[in-house]
């Protein structure tokens, strides 16, 4: 059911008064201009060139032109009705090659938080978006860690410029996708296959996190400082059994503990590392000797934000299913390896949800429980905030010519939305202190490993001529939006 069929038996559910209503997009999947005023290669643009390594072909180069069309995005988020517009910086536009400031490259993010201030749209800075320069690649990436310290330093020349005007800052985005997605399953760039590479990345990019909230903080301590972490909820088949309860247990630890235990708790799961250590007990020393005393003490450094990204669960067990749910994030035929280096005995299993084109479940629900659980064990202690950073689905919507007007038709989007919606909802009513949302994304785009065959947006991007359509999802949420209010998706329970 949308917001435009809810029957008037259904009662209005109010936000918050406070709460945020945005969309995120990220600078390598929009932005395009991927040789101009100085930008030099991302590890991105680089793994791009790689035989098979994005379905058909597709790379960033032109993607949907956002250097060069910004007002007009801007102009598209303010008549949507959006408060707060979560974005990338470019680290290979700003410090090209990982050196020296570029001018030209920072000028552009000025232009845009300006655009958005002038809208009255909040600008949601985000740090780090998987676009590591490929000259520090070249020197060992986030394996070595002489980039945690780089990338502290571009984060200070980002505050330098643009302090004055953005009060919120988000080092990183997702962790887990720049650390074991890709330097261990090999399917997003730099596209490595190693265990210890993985946890050498994860480690550094947590410690550039922690370092950059220091340094920030102690220029300016009414920013609002936090990361973004992509989060799971783990189910086993049958929890009462004990391979299956294993299963989830070992999903859980690697996907979320690996990386909320030492931002929350100063340190990293204890029976995650053990199992590391049965997979390859000389990567497990490696990344032993490279946690130097302090490291957690700094990683651990209090976070005003946390950011939850939630597209789906998992549901796993112990042993394999009759008929294998597929999905998953390489859709090429270039050969891979799990992100999960500890996944022997671990299956995916279907329990019957309705599924997006991705193959990806459709479980709101899942949002409540992992809200619900990220409160209570990490987030309220500490007094820690809670967005939903993103939340979003790829369906095959086509554009039609109705009236003259082109027009998208997206209804399972526009669900999608709701229900999850519904489900931030459900959280805040058992107490969770989540204080907005952000729809992943504002426009298709350039989805990494997909390319361009997956569309996440609320507003269309015809590719050959950069028109925008906006989807009936994006008329939808501006409809909530505008009454702070959502219809059509009673509460759970």
């Amino acid at each position: 059911m949308t917001l435009t069929d809810a029957t008037t038996t259904t009662p209005l559910r109010p936000f918050p008064a406070d709460f945020l209503f945005g969309a995120a997009t990220a600078a390598y999947q929009i932005e395009g201009a991927a040789a101009e005023d100085g930008r030099r290669d991302s590890i991105w643009d680089a793994f791009a060139r790689v035989p098979g390594a994005v379905i058909n072909g597709d790379n960033g180069d032109v993607a949907c032109d956002h250097y060069h069309r910004y007002r007009d995005d801007v102009a598209m988020m303010k008549r949507l009705g959006l408060q707060t517009y979560r974005f990338s910086t470019s680290w290979s536009r700003v410090r090209p090659d990982g050196g020296a400031v570029n001018p030209k490259g920072v000028d552009f993010y000025e232009r845009l938080v300006d655009e958005l201030l002038a809208a009255d749209i909040l600008p949601w800075l985000t740090l780090y978006h998987w676009d590591l320069p490929q000259a520090l690649q070249e020197e060992g990436g986030w394996t070595n860690r002489d980039t945690a310290e780089k990338f502290t330093e571009y984060a200070l020349d980002m505050h330098d410029a643009l302090g004055d005007r953005v009060g919120v800052w988000t080092t990183l985005n997702e962790p887990w996708c720049s650390s074991f997605l890709s330097y261990t399953a090999g399917i997003h760039a730099p596209g490595h296959f190693s265990t210890g590479e993985g946890m050498l990345a994860a480690h550094h990019l947590l410690l550039g996190h922690g370092q950059t909230v220091r340094e920030l903080r102690a220029r300016d301590s009414s920013l609002n400082l936090g990361l973004t972490l992509n989060l799971t909820v783990a189910d086993p088949v049958d929890p009462t059994v004990a391979a299956d309860a294993d299963a989830a247990r070992r999903i859980d630890g690697q996907f979320n503990r690996w990386f909320l235990d030492p931002v929350f708790r100063g340190a990293y799961p204890a029976d995650i590392v053990e199992d590391f250590r049965r997979v390859d007990a000389e990567a497990v020393a490696t990344w032993e000797a490279a946690v130097r005393p302090g490291d957690l003490e700094v990683i651990s450094t209090p976070i005003e934000t946390l950011g939850v990204n939630y597209y789906h669960g998992e549901f796993v067990g112990g042993t394999p299913p009759t008929t294998p749910p597929g999905g998953g994030d390489a859709p090429t035929d270039r050969v891979t390896r799990s992100p999960f280096p500890s996944v022997d005995g671990i299956y995916w299993h279907d329990r019957g949800l309705p599924r997006t084109p991705m193959n990806w479940e459709v479980q709101p629900e899942g949002l409540t429980r992992l809200l619900r659980r990220v409160d209570e064990e990490y987030s309220a202690a500490v007094g820690t905030a809670l967005f939903v950073t993103e939340n979003g689905a790829a369906y095959d919507d086509e554009p039609v010519v109705e009236d003259g007007e082109r027009r998208v038709h997206d209804s399972g989007r526009a669900d999608f939305v709701g229900a999850h919606l519904g489900a931030v909802l459900d959280a805040i009513e058992h107490g969770v202190d989540v204080r907005g949302y952000f729809y992943w994304s504002l426009m298709d785009n350039f989805e990494w490993a997909w390319g361009y065959e997956k569309r996440f947006g609320i507003v269309r991007v015809d590719y050959d001529t950069q028109e925008r359509t906006v989807k009936d999802s994006a008329l939808q949420y501006s409809r909530i939006i505008a009454a702070r209010a959502l219809e059509g998706f009673p509460a759970s329970s």
